[in-house]
């Protein structure tokens, strides 16, 4: 390719750019340079450009297409010296001509500012206590009686008194020595004084002072309600405590200190050093007087209506910004800070000098400090999106579908384009359901691409639930869209799993592809631009982005990650894990991809993240094929909610709240602007019913019969060899129907899948089926899967089912090299390749069964699993190719509830009345199963018999107001116990001040998880012909690695040994390792610790593992 490149930059920015470009290309000017350069050669050029980059730095690449044609590629540094081609200006002028500051539409900003700056000037006074002066200094350890935000919230109490917010504030400009006085003599010490415990703070300050004080006592974490054990002590700080809808707290007015920290039992005398100031306050020195008189005479101008408290949207952007000043400027050691002569009788912080603790900052200097950065911050605010890097003009976002499959793409791409203007006014909310394998992954990128300027181009985030389709997700976007580390991040947690994937990725391509003569025919159409931005300059972003994590979720115009990484902008109770995810929301657009994956008790904290992105302006894009509608209209709701708080600030206040709707699915789409729930409620049904008939007329390719399965008694020992003997007779009968042709040997082969709902019973299950008695010539390839393998092991047992499970291409899997060795070997004429696997084979792999058994939990699961079956090969089945057993092993042992952990029934509110599937399934739902039963419930719900039912039931009742209620309480009340009322998802924006504390968090966590687990490692000994079973204690950064070798019994061999039954994953954990370690080039302990480890619930195992490599790890009993 041919490509010139100009340079802009200015100052020693020019020397430097010259110095790389003429390392790459020849001068055809000053500033110009031309060379043919491949694309490898290109990024690398690009790559060294940004590294040296600086304010002054700006060059951009055109790719000359032709005699008269050229390209805009890239910039890299200042963008705003070229226009969206690339060109540049022929003069410039500093005169105010376009005035861009008209067109901010931050109504608040400037109550942002001030309530911030305000905030800051107070927010750490109560470190001039005693206590915390003595913490400093080494002489006090041990937990806080009472945390420095919680008595400096008290002294913004003394100070304030009775007064309304204009006499407090006219004092505070003008303050007298009586003021300087009372800051001290009227202050309320927790643990000393009487009369604190009567005297809530929020309960007498006016409402500015109120939205200060909160601002203080919530900049390290948001205040969280106590919940006490069964002997009255105080749980820690965030602990769950049992509310209802009755006994929810008025926020703030019932914050105390016990909010703010655990508080026990203590003598006044041991509290009074919280609440001695022997040097005084700050708030006498001029420097701090002459900030805070300025501030108070601005907030008497301002004229906040309604009560800032009363605002989400301002409230928590002036938190982010007082946390993010304070975060910054408290990391400063000489660098960036204020110079002057402060008192150093007090200071704020320490610093590490030369490996010793030190006395860092004076207090004075960091509220001064602090508050000057919160300026900088919250007068940037509004820049925050236009300085990121974005992704423009992509030719593969933009490029017509060729395969007729994909065409109704284009539609929906047409349709988002026309909906682009109203959307950026009026907010978005999309649902795509279209099926499986129609290409919804592409196809969410180009509707929110679409939806973008593509002059100025597109920032989105993909998040879903699982780190395993969180990889291949942003693998397709790389492989198909051509995005490279700078435009695309892939957030997953785990570096370890990643680097497995990436290296298996590499190795199939290696397998499959022989040069890049293929991807250069691609180049053309994944050609894009890429705006730089000015990350490194910009005030708000150079702060946010010093945290190299923090830095890879903002900067990437697209990012790929699991809803972990962007949930802490809602649920984290400590205010620094906030800033990066909000700051993402804030700046891009969001795709939740297949939302009603996640368990029913996360869906809460799916709505807080739904309302939260809302209110921070962007986009929302549902996607799954099989969204139920209660939970579409609840997270609309929450939407809606989130961008009237939004709009009543930056929008148009006033203006009737309605976002535009928009449905996708393969047969077509349509739009809606829906002004209420309700609205979008019907609008969603005609969809959902259009959708369902077409379903309805489509040939049936997973077709299902019911399974009768029994035990002779409820002993676990009778039940998993009777559920081995139904899975092996059933596996047999639909091998027979579903099996295909080797076309090497004439062999008959069939790949299938036994779903089961835990672990434990699962494991015992397959060791029955090793002992099972297989008919002559039957040869069955047995793998167990499931999440409790080492990562190593798991990894390549996941590699080694999706390469075989791709099927596109139906004979292709007979030439695999595991295959073809596996039916080479084996005599008999018929194979089975079996999976035995927990629920993680229902969602996040793209493999295709021929066949499958399923134990029930749920109809979710049972839809879900349906489309494993068949999933590359649509086409009409005539023979029945699901088997669903009519009781689970739950059933069987007589356990109520039966259809639980996975499943939507519980102990009390949400019984099933029988629990058979014979009685709780419909005919049509077996006969012809899709996503239909749960696209639309019949209008007359029976959740106590009927199992789709009860899911619905349970969705409508969580997450719409006044929807479906509890299916019946089976316990009896006592007399005078309240009723307990089920608190609904949509308590997060529907109760007021609700934001304003950890509660919604406490109560319906995202992912609750109260049981400790450790992490284990596998470990070769010096022989590397044994291994030792070790847990990692980790303390601070070091790792200490103690031997439990009693913990783990190793199961023999004889556990697995049956000719007719040969593990199908990986047999000898050492001969893996070997291998892994031999293919990456390092040592194979080496390899082992990183690879080797497995983290488990300890709690659960008190007697420890049953291990085997083709097993898995499974706790004794």
């Amino acid at each position: 390719m041919n490509v010139l490149l100009v340079s802009q930059c200015n100052k020693n920015a020019l020397k430097e750019t010259r110095r790389i470009l003429d390392q790459f290309a020849e001068r055809r000017g000053e500033r110009t340079w031309q060379t043919p350069i491949t694309l490898e050669g290109l990024n690398t050029l690009r790559k060294l450009l940004r590294k040296t980059a600086r304010k002054n730095t700006a060059v951009a690449c055109h790719w000359i297409r032709g005699h008269d044609h050229s390209e805009l590629m890239w910039v890299v540094g200042d963008a705003k010296r070229f226009n969206v081609q690339g060109a540049t200006p022929t003069n410039t002028t500093r005169r105010n001509i376009l005035r861009s500051e008209d067109e901010n539409d931050w109504h608040s900003g400037q109550h942002i500012h001030l309530l911030a700056s305000m905030a800051a000037m107070f927010h750490d006074l109560g470190k001039a206590s005693q206590a915390f002066q003595d913490r400093l200094h080494g002489r006090l350890e041990g937990r806080n009686l009472y945390r420095h935000e919680w008595v400096s919230l008290r002294l913004l109490q003394a100070f304030v008194g009775q007064d309304d917010d204009a006499s407090w504030l006219a004092r505070l400009e003008q303050p007298t020595a009586e003021d300087d006085d009372c800051w001290l003599e009227r202050l309320i010490r927790d643990g000393v004084d009487e009369k604190a415990s009567e005297s809530a703070p929020f309960n007498e300050l006016p409402p500015l002072a109120a939205a200060i004080g909160w601002l203080i006592v919530s900049h390290h974490r948001l205040p969280a309600l106590p919940a006490f054990d069964e002997a009255g002590a105080q749980k820690w700080v965030g602990a769950r405590a049992n509310l209802n809808t009755g006994s929810l707290p008025e926020l703030p007015q019932a914050i105390t200190a016990a909010w703010n920290e655990r508080v026990t039992p203590s003598d006044a005398e041991d509290a009074t050093s919280y609440w001695h100031f022997p040097h005084g306050l700050p708030v006498t020195e001029e420097s701090w007087r002459k900030r805070s008189q300025r501030l108070a005479r601005q907030l008497q101008r301002l004229r906040i209506e309604p009560a800032p408290l009363e605002s989400p949207y301002v409230m928590h952007l002036a938190r982010l910004s007082l946390m993010l000043a304070d975060h910054h400027y408290s990391g400063l050691t000489d660098q960036g800070r204020l110079s002057g002569q402060w008192s150093r009788k007090l200071y704020a912080n320490t610093a590490s000098y030369h490996g010793k603790r030190q006395l860092s900052q004076p207090l004075i200097e960091h509220l001064i400090g602090v508050t000057r950065s919160v300026g900088e911050i919250t007068h940037h605010l509004p820049s925050v999106e236009a300085a990121l890097p974005r992704i423009a003009r992509h030719k593969g976002f933009k490029a017509r579908s060729r395969d007729a499959r994909f065409r109704w793409q284009d539609k929906a791409f047409d349709m988002a384009v026309g909906l682009r203007d109203t959307s950026y006014k009026q907010g978005f909310f999309g649902v795509n359901m279209a099926s499986t394998g129609c290409g919804k992954t592409i196809a969410n990128g180009r509707i929110l691409y679409a939806l973008n300027n593509p002059e100025t181009g597109a920032r989105f985030t993909i998040a879903l639930g699982l780190r395993t389709l969180t990889l291949q997700t942003g693998q397709a976007y790389r492989e198909r869209l051509g995005l490279g580390n700078d435009d695309l991040a892939i957030r997953v947690g785990g570096a370890a799993s990643r680097t497995l994937f990436e290296h298996q990725q590499f190795e199939n391509q290696q397998r499959n592809y022989g040069g890049s003569d293929s991807r250069a025919e691609l180049l053309d159409e994944q050609t894009h631009v890429h705006f730089e931005g000015h990350v490194g300059e910009h005030p708000v972003l150079s702060k946010a982005v010093a945290d190299p994590h923090a830095q890879a979720l903002i900067n990437a115009p697209v990012v790929v990650c699991t809803v972990d990484h962007l949930m802490p902008a809602t649920e984290s109770l400590r205010g620094g894990h906030q800033i990066s995810p909000m700051l993402r929301l804030m700046s891009g657009d969001l795709v939740l991809d297949e939302p009603d994956d996640f368990d029913i008790d996360d869906l809460p904290a799916l709505t807080r993240l739904v309302h939260w992105t809302g209110m921070l302006g962007s986009r929302v894009l549902l996607s799954s094929a099989t969204l139920p509608p209660s939970l579409v209209r609840g997270l609309y709701d929450a939407y809606r909610s989130g961008r009237a708080e939004y709009q009543q600030h930056r929008g148009m206040p006033g203006e009737p709240v309605n976002p535009v709707c928009a449905w996708f699915d393969e047969h077509g789409c349509t739009n809606s602007n829906c002004e209420g729930g309700e609205a979008f409620e019907a609008a969603h049904h005609e969809f959902a019913r259009r959708r369902a008939n077409r379903l309805g007329k489509q040939a049936p390719a997973r077709r299902g019969r019911i399974v009768s399965l029994s035990a002779s008694n409820a002993h676990p020992d009778t039940i998993h060899p009777a559920v081995a003997e139904t899975l092996l007779r059933e596996a047999l009968s639909l091998h027979e129907q579903h099996h295909s042709t080797d076309p090497h040997s004439g062999k008959r082969v069939s790949f299938g899948l036994m779903r089961m709902a835990n672990i434990e019973p699962l494991v015992a299950v397959a060791q029955a089926f090793y002992r099972s008695e297989i008919p002559e010539g039957y040869q069955v390839h047995l793998c167990v899967y499931h999440s409790q393998y080492p990562l190593l092991l798991r990894s390549r047992l996941e590699a080694r089912l999706d390469n075989a499970l791709d099927r596109r291409d139906e004979n292709a899997v007979f030439d695999i090299p595991d295959i073809r060795s596996r039916l080479d070997l084996n005599e008999a004429p018929d194979q089975l390749f079996l999976v035995l696997g927990s629920p993680v084979t229902e969602v996040g792999r793209d493999h295709d069964y021929d066949w499958a058994i399923v134990e029930p939990s749920s109809m979710r699961s049972i839809i879900q699993l349906a489309g494993r079956v068949r999933r590359h090969r649509p086409g009409e089945v005539d023979a029945a190719n699901m088997a669903l057993l009519d009781a689970n092993v739950k059933q069987l042992k007589r356990e109520r509830p039966a259809f639980n952990h996975p499943g939507f029934e519980t102990e009390q509110r949400w019984r099933l009345a029988q629990h058979r599937l014979e009685t709780l399934l419909r005919t049509g739902e077996v006969d012809h199963i899709d996503s239909r039963p749960r696209l639309l419930p019949v209008e007359s719900l029976e959740p106590t018999q009927r199992l789709v039912d009860l899911e619905h039931a349970r969705l409508a009742s969580l997450m719409v107001e006044g929807g479906m209620p509890a299916a019946g309480q089976r316990r009896r009340r006592r007399r005078g116990e309240p009723e307990q009322t089920e608190l609904g998802a949509y308590l997060f924006y529907r109760v007021s001040g609700v934001t304003l504390g950890a509660v919604p968090m406490q109560q319906q966590p995202f992912r609750e998880d109260n049981e400790a687990d450790s992490e284990f490692v596998l470990l070769p000994d010096e022989t590397e012909e044994n291994f030792g079973f070790w847990r990692s204690d980790r303390q601070v950064s070091e790792e200490r690695l103690v031997p439990v070798e009693t913990e783990l019994d190793r199961l023999p061999d004889e556990a697995i040994d049956n000719p007719r039954v040969t593990p199908w994953n990986e047999p000898d954990y050492l001969a893996a390792l070997a291998e892994q370690a031999e293919a990456m080039g390092v040592g194979i302990e080496r390899c082992a610790h990183r690879f080797g480890r497995i983290r488990l619930k300890t709690n659960r195992a008190p007697q420890g593992w049953h291990f085997h490599p083709a097993l898995g790890l499974v706790r004794k009993k």
